[in-house]
């Protein structure tokens, strides 16, 4: 896999990964809409590791810097 996502972008995916998580520990967002937000935050940070976002391959978008 060839990295497509700049560190602006790795950062801003854990920062929104955090307050998702702590939307849903504080019950401020609860149910179906909670949990998905829970899956997305996890998607966020999974994706922020390995530095590679499939949508991006699809839509030949790539945050890095080349």
């Amino acid at each position: 896999m060839k990295k497509n996502m700049g560190t602006l972008d790795r950062v801003l995916r854990l920062l929104l990964a955090a307050v998702f998580s702590v939307l849903f520990i504080t019950q401020t967002v609860t149910g179906i809409f909670g949990i998905a937000l829970l899956v997305l935050g996890s998607v966020f940070i999974l994706t922020s590791f390995i530095s590679f976002c499939p949508l991006y391959t699809l839509f030949g978008f790539s945050s890095c810097s080349k």
